[in-house]
Parts: C-alpha cells; structure tokens; sequence
C-alpha cells in the first residue's frame, strides 16, 4: 500500500514537471514572438520566417529542457522499479518465512508429541513401540539440524567465508551410499540407473554428498508414482561433469530463470506445497552456493511433465 501511494506521487511530480515544462516552453515561444514582432512590426508572426528566427533563438534552450525532461523519466522509472522490486523482495521473504515456519512446525511438532508419549509411561512395558517412538523423536531432531545448518552454510557461503578443503572424491561409493539410504525410506519405487565415464572429481565429500542428495530428494519429491534417476559423468578439458536426470514433473521455463535464487524459489516451492509437496526451497540455493564455492557451476534442462537434467560442473584444477 504505501509502495503504490510512493509511486502515484512520483507519476503526480512527473506530470507536474510535464506540464511545467509545455506551459514554460509557450510562455518563453511567445517572449520571443513579441520581440520580433517590435522589431518587424510587418512580419507575421504565423509565417515560416518567424518561426525559423525563434527556433534559431531557442533551440539551445528546447534541447536542454527536453534533455532534462528525459533525465527526469528516466529517474523516476527507475525509482518506481526499485520499490517494485523491493515490494517482490518482501513478499518473497515472507513466503519464504511462511514456509520455513510451516516446514520446522511439523518435525517440532513430531518431536513433542513423542517426549509427551514417551513421559507419559504408556509405552514402558512396549519396547517396540518404544524405540520406534524414540526413532521418530531422533530422525526428526535430526531433520530440524539439517535445515538449520544448510541456512548456516548458505549464508556462509554467500558471504564467502566458507573454504573447500577439495580432494580426489570416488563418485561411485557416494552414489552407492545415497542410493541406498533413499531406497530405504522412500515411500514410492526409485529406479537408478549410472553412466559413470569419469570416476573422480575435485570435492569435499561432505558437501559433495549434501549436495548430491539435495537433487536427488528433489527428484523423488516432484515425480510420479514411479521414480526413475539416472546419473551420467563425463570430462572435457576443465572440468569433470556429474548430471542427474529424473522422469518428474519438470520445471516451467519461467521458474527455470530462477530456481536457484533463495527466496524465489521460496515462492516457487509455495505454489508447489498448494500441490501437496513440502519443502521450502533451499536445496537448490544451497546447491547453487557450492558449486560457486568450488568455483564451478549448476545448470537446468526440464521439460514440463517430462524430464529435468541438473548437471555439476567440478573445476578439475583447485
């Protein structure tokens, strides 16, 4: 509300300079008829001679007003796009708040309910039952750290000060570990399947594993009821690349431009909860955050109800 009564009273000051400018540019068109009219009583002041000799007289000062007159569009233009994109920033940073909030309540929420369950005494003489609560109380605090240490990371990296301690990774044995964990929990079938022409890259395998599962749990999530990822690796002369394809949803051109920007995609993830899937959208920032960090890159090729293809680019030098 206030943005819009900023901008109506720039466009107001804008029309105000307008007419300022016209009734000036009269005012001074006329002085100048007058004095030739003193001058050549005889000459018409209708006649092309007249208006050749008040052009010749003015032009000087018609061109500046006008130079200035565009200058003023061009400010408060860009004024009135700065408090649009700055109304955008705020209402992507309260989706994106809106969303955090909603995604930390419900393993909050998991997490008090199993202490209540478990001090209540109900389930002392039920062991099974018992450990499976003190499972879900554990996997859900553990959740909750996740998304607390990637906000960390994220911003660490983005104000870079977090340094890669980059060695020679086998991307095989990281791809064995994740494929197994996902396999275990996922609630639908995954399929993997690998084309692994470069075996090593430049990493820290830490981040390389986060990194790896970020896509890989974006690919389960936004897919059918049958998941299919396939992982490709291949070299050129700079760098040794690591794609990941799924059979998803895909990924509209329009949200392509900018699925890797923190509170857009936010925003993006939003829409998507409406459809019933959860998350609020730092995987593929943090994402975006490490491979820069590496000194390398993330790109996207989807096609909507089809395919998405993110592939890794890994400097092969430090």
């Amino acid at each position: 509300m206030q943005t819009n009564r900023h901008k109506y009273t720039m466009m107001a000051g804008l029309v105000a300079v307008m007419i300022l400018q016209v009734l000036w540019m009269i005012y001074a068109y006329q002085q100048e008829l007058d004095d030739l009219r003193e001058a050549d009583p005889m000459m018409s002041i209708y006649s092309v001679k007249a208006f050749t000799e008040v052009f010749r007289k003015m032009w000087p000062l018609m061109l500046a007003s006008l130079i200035t007159f565009a200058i003023f569009i061009v400010i408060v233009l860009q004024l009135i796009r700065f408090l649009d994109e700055q109304e955008m920033m705020k209402n992507l940073r309260n989706d994106f708040s809106y969303a955090m909030v909603h995604d930390m309540k419900s393993p909050l929420s998991s997490i008090i309910m199993g202490t209540h369950f478990l001090h209540s005494g109900k389930v002392d003489d039920k062991p099974v039952i018992k450990e499976k609560y003190f499972n879900i109380v554990e996997e859900e605090a553990e959740h909750l750290l996740q998304l607390v240490n990637k906000l960390l990371t994220i911003s660490k990296l983005e104000n870079q000060k977090l340094f890669l301690n980059k060695q020679e990774t086998e991307i095989a044995p990281v791809l064995r570990h994740l494929i197994s964990t996902v396999q275990a929990k996922a609630q639908k079938p995954v399929r993997f399947s690998e084309d692994l022409r470069a075996g090593t890259l430049l990493t820290e395998e830490d981040y390389f594993k986060e990194v790896l599962s970020n896509l890989i749990d974006n690919s389960v999530k936004y897919s059918g009821e049958s998941v299919h990822i396939h992982f490709e690796s291949w070299e050129n002369d700079k760098y040794v690349l690591l794609s990941v394809r799924d059979n998803g949803i895909g990924i509209s051109k329009e949200d392509q431009k900018v699925i890797f920007d923190k509170f857009e995609r936010a925003a993006i993830h939003e829409r998507n909860r409406r459809g019933g899937v959860s998350g609020f959208g730092l995987g593929l920032n943090y994402v975006d955050q490490v491979m820069k960090a590496h000194g390398g890159k993330v790109t996207v090729q989807s096609e909507k109800d089809k395919y998405t293809v993110f592939t890794l680019f890994f400097p092969k030098k430090i």
